[in-house]
């Protein structure tokens, strides 16, 4: 099992997302490098780290800074934390390959940044959507994002 952090905004919906993935056995919302995240287990034989990237890239708005839609602050920045120089190659490989895309208007300033520690968030955050799906952000916020997922990665996405 490898271990991919990532920061894209609101937690809640980073997790809700790459909790749908195949090959991700766990997800856990957190802190890193100040900003609110996700710490992902992946088995690298069924999704890739560039895989998990390009998902991120697709499903994050990652050329804002410090903000993903409503959320605004250094907290909801856009930040891939790397565990070694591998994870940084691809890292640096995928942001490039998503700015010369033309997936988006705007330049991508996702930052890549060595990965320092991560906090687990309060208890009440670990699985918020499953628990709160019928609340107004989960539906508004969390399951456009599903849908996306499900519509353009359906391959990847568990049954």
């Amino acid at each position: 099992m490898e271990i991919a952090t990532l920061a894209g905004g609101c937690f809640w919906c980073t997790e809700a997302i790459f909790k749908r993935l195949k090959g991700v056995s766990e997800v856990t919302s957190g802190y890193s490098g100040g900003a609110e995240s996700v710490q992902i287990k992946f088995d690298p034989k069924i999704i890739s780290f560039e895989k998990i990237l390009e998902i991120f890239m697709s499903l994050v708005d990652p050329t804002t800074l410090n903000k993903q839609g409503n959320d605004v602050g250094t907290q909801y920045r856009s930040v891939i934390f790397y565990h070694n120089d591998n994870q940084k190659k691809i890292a640096e490989e995928s942001k490039k390959k998503a700015d010369a895309s033309g997936m988006y208007q705007d330049p991508i300033v996702t930052k890549i940044e060595l990965f320092k520690a991560f906090y687990k968030a309060e208890e009440y955050h670990q699985n918020y959507f499953e628990r709160n799906s019928f609340k107004p952000y989960c539906q508004l916020i969390i399951n456009p994002k599903i849908d996306k997922l499900i519509k353009e990665f359906k391959e990847n996405v568990k049954n």
